[in-house]
């Protein structure tokens, strides 16, 4: 016979497995709790009532960082042996709603990566008309509310090493295929004689950077559903499609 403190070992043994399979997927954790709710007979029926997971401070690609994450997935099929063993095995992909917060320093600390500032060097555009090496000395993003984003950047030009600066304001839509954040609707507050092509080489390493595919887990993919702007804080609303739950 299960009492319910075995039930209880078995729904902790679950828990602890997840998250250590989730932690060793991340680069620093600041706090992660899974949660798996459900009775014994429905386990050994390969189900689970739910999951969720929490986590704050979460640092994947070395640079990006989430401020908070939570994912909430109901009506698991699971292998009823795998879990005898303290492994969570889904036998199908399930869906769930997942929320993502970002902060303003959250993004700066990715823009600023060296990850994304190689990228932003030795950029060939043209300025005026001319052709021209741009350098893209620092990045600084701001989320000033308003539904916008706000840009600024030092831009080094290459042949005469003079240092310009380029700032302007952008609204964030969600792209069509939910995967990305798109920055359109630019109003410049500075710079806006410096090239076009700069500006949209910005505007695109942003939406990079804001692709929800760089937060994805193994065995998890997001989907933008909605996009929530606050001063100093990004809210991403999101569909989680759930293929395996890692499990240490």
């Amino acid at each position: 016979m299960t009492t319910n403190k075995d039930a209880s070992l078995g729904q902790q043994a679950l828990n602890k497995a997840a998250e250590i399979g989730l932690s060793s997927q991340l680069d620093e954790v600041e706090e992660l709790e899974v949660d798996v709710q459900t009775d014994p007979l429905k386990v050994v029926q390969g189900q689970l009532d739910s999951v969720t997971i929490e986590g704050e401070g979460l640092v994947m690609n070395k640079d990006l960082r989430m401020e908070e994450m939570k994912m909430e997935m109901t009506g698991i099929s699971i292998n009823p042996l795998s879990a005898a063993f303290g492994k969570i095995e889904l036998t199908k992909p399930t869906d769930a709603s997942t929320r993502v917060v970002l902060t303003e320093a959250d993004i700066n600390r990715a823009f600023n990566s060296e990850f994304v500032g190689s990228k932003l060097q030795n950029m060939q555009v043209p300025v005026n008309g001319q052709p021209m090496t741009i350098d893209t000395k620092k990045v600084d993003f701001r989320l000033p509310g308003e539904n916008k984003v706000a840009l600024s950047a030092n831009v080094l030009l290459g042949e005469t090493g003079e240092t310009k600066q380029i700032a302007f304001t952008a609204v964030p839509r969600i792209g069509a295929n939910g995967q990305k954040v798109n920055l359109e609707d630019v109003e410049y507050t500075e710079g806006k004689e410096l090239s076009p092509e700069l500006t949209a080489a910005l505007l695109e390493k942003a939406s990079e950077l804001l692709n929800l595919s760089n937060f994805d887990l193994q065995g998890m993919s997001l989907r933008i559903k909605q996009l929530n702007l606050e001063s100093g804080k990004m809210t991403l609303l999101a569909e989680a499609r759930v293929e395996q739950i890692p499990s240490g």
